[in-house]
Formats: C-alpha cells, structure tokens, sequence
C-alpha cells in the first residue's frame, strides 16, 4: 500500500472557520502573538495564556467542525496508507476520521505540567483539578503540578520534528496543503522527500516552488478533491 504523506498548515482548518496566528494582521483578543504564544509571555502573565486558550477550545468544539479537506484526507485511508503531519494545533483531522496524526505545534485539547513536559492530559481529565476543558493558573494535576497549554509556543524546539523528517523519507507521495511554506521547521520538510517521489503542492495562493512539485492552485477543500482524482489516475 502505498503511503501518501501530508503535511498540513493553517489554510486546511481556516476553511472551518478556524483562527490562525496571522489573521487579522498577527493580533488575536488585539494581543499581539508573542503575548499569547510565547514562553515569555507565559512567564508574563500565565492568566492570560490560560484564558486565551480556554476561548480558542470553546470555540473548537462548540462552533468548528472538520470541512471536506479534512473528510477527503480521511476517506483516503481507503486505499492508502496515509500520514497526517499538522502544523495545526486543532483536532479537525482525528475529528474527521484520520488515524495517523503527528502534531508539529502541540495540541489545544491537552495540556501538561509546568515541571514535567512529559506529563500530558487530554482534556477534559480527571486527573485535573479543574476537570472541564478551561484551566487557570489554579489548575493542579494529580501530582500537585500547574499546568500549561500543551502548546509550541514561538522560540521553543519543536519535539516532533525528526518524526516528521522520518515521515517524510518514507513517502510514496508527499503532499503540501494549507501553508505559505516560510514556518520552519516544518517548511523544511520537503527537502526529506527522496527524489523522484510525487510532490503535490495545494494553496489558492501558492509561493514560487520547484519545477517539479505540482501545484494545485485551490483552497484546501476542492484541492484535495483535486488531489484525489489526480491520485487515482496515477
């Protein structure tokens, strides 16, 4: 079977009417990003952190549902052994039936301790004292730890990249959805497909990429519609 890898940004989830990092000229609640997704603004002022992200998951999963690009990668697993690599911190994809999902950036639905990274919850957790989906600066794990978004926030390593790296290697078909291909380091993961393998490059607004990747120039939902008829034909 053949393994079609697909690494996915913020275009595939805005469809959805998912917020991203750079809507609205970079500023989200008219903060700017650094305040709300940075370690030091966590540092600044963790309350804000934790509100912030207890908005961003009442609006995932009250108003955001997956859109036909998230569908039709699912329903690919039909046929192929398909890999999800997401920049996106949301959970549209395990939501739309795709079982291979790697997350470069984190997750909105899980947190973790402050002390122990490796101490992960999805939420809601029992194991938490707060056991609905908002935290605050109150919220202790079963471990009396504080607890953070289990977040990337800008400037921190990315644990999952040399996951993805290896992914990428493995490739049948590499595929790009959703990305203006300028966040490292998952940008750089086309450079890891072996040569010769089938890139394919979906975005209304594509950047300049090399003469061999095959741009499908549509929003993430006709474009993996695209992606699939081109994919049958191969």
């Amino acid at each position: 079977m053949k393994k079609i890898v697909v690494s996915t940004g913020a275009g595939v989830s805005a469809e959805s009417g998912m917020p991203t990092y750079r809507d609205a000229g970079g500023l989200w609640e008219n903060y700017p990003v650094m305040e709300v997704a940075s370690d030091t603004g966590f540092a600044r002022n963790p309350e804000l952190i934790h509100r912030f992200y207890n908005n961003m998951r009442k609006k995932l999963t009250e108003q955001i549902k997956p859109n036909a690009a998230h569908l039709g990668l699912a329903a690919l697993e039909s046929d192929y052994d398909v890999r999800i690599i997401t920049q996106n911190v949301d959970n549209l994809h395990e939501r739309a039936g795709s079982t291979k999902v790697l997350h470069l950036h984190g997750e909105l639905m899980k947190v973790r301790s402050v002390n122990h990274p490796e101490r992960v919850y999805e939420l809601p957790c029992d194991e938490l004292t707060d056991k609905g989906l908002e935290t605050s600066i109150r919220t202790r794990d079963q471990y009396g730890d504080g607890v953070r978004p289990h977040i990337v926030f800008f400037g921190e390593a990315v644990p999952n990249f040399e996951q993805a790296a290896l992914l990428a290697r493995e490739a049948d078909v590499f595929v790009i959805i959703g990305t203006s291909l300028v966040v490292y380091p998952a940008a750089g993961l086309l450079s890891y497909v072996r040569s010769g393998v089938p890139v394919y490059y979906i975005d209304p607004k594509p950047v300049a990429v090399p003469s061999f990747v095959n741009v499908i120039a549509e929003p993430a939902t006709r474009g993996v519609a695209e992606l699939a008829r081109q994919l049958r034909g191969m």
